[in-house]
């Protein structure tokens, strides 16, 4: 998970300031390192290690000059802890492009293998995006001869050839000096991308980001999205022309409505706030229906669960009441680099409210389970706090398979779940009672939102993994890839 912001504005502006705001939108997607890359004669780059607000000075900005840039935060799946594996990237000959993106290539040891070590090709990272940005490129340069025009036709003939030599999830943003603009979306459409456009006296202004929520805050209109396996590009001439050039059918991850995504973000035309309160609706009705016993008070495990608890708490006529109060300099722990700093940081991260659980029956209501030490961590901070008994409420179901696709969940042994019963689970949580939502019900939740989505993404949830393609051994070598990365990983250092 990463997010990113493409920006093409008038002739005579400057994008930069528009793309770092863009990327404060989004700094929950990435809190590992952010970069921000410009053009005018020449590129102008800057990225580094932290939050965007450190990254970047004023120095910084004032150098970033150009209508045409690409920005981007970064959580790290593939590559360790190096400066060198922020994005984004770019290449200056045959053909220059400047790249971001936001997914997991399944296949990435193998295409390294084949377009660089055995090419001899020197790869300047251990990121997946370099060898991406690697198979565009060389497919345009056999395209387009230098000098040559480049066409909405040629560079949609690369994105086929990406589609045809890169697997996995991948949302992506380019941008090719004195060309344009290009975004595409794999053939599966897991990762979200939407697009828009504004109109200022200085003229048309067209942007691409990961999240809605980053258009909306910068003031863009009709907001759209990609299709599965569609890409899009914008000329000098400012035409938008679209391709649907995959075929494959649209698999959209149901964990991004889950958890990812800010609430104020719609992704395929789904309200992911309206869908976390249809989340809490569904898993009130089964509670109930269920015979689980009535809790006093109901309280959310900030932030991504507040919707959902809320929800949980009206449909089942249960006060609701903010228990445990966050503290917003953390960042978000399930993206943080190692298990360590997960654990470490969930004490400076939430402090409980000793009156909300004093005496009280407590739900608490999160997103999500994975390894499950935060979530113990915090059943402890409730009983502590004074609670006579904690249940928890989750509102999506077990995670018990790994996901290929850009989030980071490494291996099977990891999930609290992997063949467990969910009373085994609540027994090694040390809850009074454990519910997860059932999974069709979280489905048909995201569904309502669009109709059109015939089936999301479950993967994580079932092992049934939609391109395809993973095997027993793509997974333990992207287990082993993720695995080395949080063991090398240290603390950046600004370029």
């Amino acid at each position: 998970m990463c997010g990113f912001i493409g920006v093409y504005g008038p002739d005579g502006v400057d994008v930069g300031p528009e793309i770092y705001e863009g990327l404060l939108s989004i700094q929950h997607r990435g809190q590992d390192a952010a970069g921000i890359i410009t053009f005018t004669d020449t590129f102008h780059l800057k990225k580094g290690g932290g939050l965007v607000r450190d990254v970047f000075s004023a120095d910084d900005m004032e150098r970033l000059r150009g209508n045409l840039g690409v920005g981007h935060v970064r959580y790290p799946t593939i590559g360790g802890g190096s400066v060198d594996d922020a994005q984004p990237f770019h290449v200056n000959f045959p053909v220059g492009v400047a790249m971001a993106h936001n997914g997991n290539l399944t296949n990435f040891q193998a295409l390294r293998d084949t377009h660089a070590t055995k090419s001899g090709t020197r790869m300047n990272s251990s990121c997946d995006l370099e060898v991406l940005l690697y198979v565009f490129v060389r497919a345009l340069a056999e395209r387009v001869r230098p000098g040559q025009l480049v066409k909405a036709e040629d560079v949609f003939a690369a994105v086929k050839v990406v589609f045809e030599e890169v697997k996995g999830a991948y949302s992506v943003v380019a941008v090719l000096p004195d060309v344009g603009l290009l975004a595409f979306r794999d053939p599966f459409g897991i990762k979200p991308i939407s697009w828009g456009t504004k109109q200022t006296d200085e003229g048309p202004w067209f942007a691409v980001a990961s999240e809605s929520v980053v258009l909306d805050v910068a003031g863009y209109g009709d907001i759209q999205d990609l299709a599965a396996g569609e890409a899009m590009f914008i000329g000098t001439d400012g035409k938008v022309e679209r391709s649907r050039i995959g075929d494959k059918p649209h698999r959209p991850c149901i964990f991004e409505l889950v958890y990812f995504a800010r609430p104020d973000s719609m992704l395929d035309k789904i309200s992911v706030y309206k869908t976390r309160i249809r989340f809490g609706q569904a898993l009130a009705r089964q509670w109930k229906a269920s015979g689980a016993p009535t809790p006093d008070v109901i309280i959310p495990i900030p932030d991504s669960s507040r919707d959902a608890a809320m929800a949980m708490a009206g449909e089942m006529g249960v006060p609701y009441r903010e228990g445990l109060v966050k503290n917003r300099y953390v960042g978000r722990t399930f993206i943080m680099p190692d298990q360590d700093a997960r654990q470490s940081s969930v004490r400076r991260k939430l402090n409980a409210i000793p009156l909300e659980f004093q005496g009280k029956d407590v739900c608490l209501v999160d997103d999500s389970i994975v390894r499950g030490n935060t979530a113990r961590r915090i059943v402890r901070m409730a009983r502590e706090a004074g609670a006579n008994k904690v249940y928890m409420a989750v509102t999506s179901p077990p995670l018990v398979s790994p996901c290929p696709y850009g989030i980071d969940m490494a291996t099977k042994t990891e999930f609290i779940a992997t063949d467990s019963t969910v009373r085994e689970v609540s027994n090694q949580l040390e809850t009074d009672y454990l519910m997860y939502l059932d999974r069709d019900a979280m489905n048909e939740a995201g569904r309502t939102g669009n109709p059109e989505i015939e089936q999301f993404c479950n993967a994580c949830f079932t092992g049934d993994y939609p391109t395809g393609d993973i095997t027993a051994e793509v997974l333990e070598t992207i287990g082993g890839e993720r695995t080395a990365s949080r063991q090398k990983a240290l603390p950046f250092h600004q370029s």
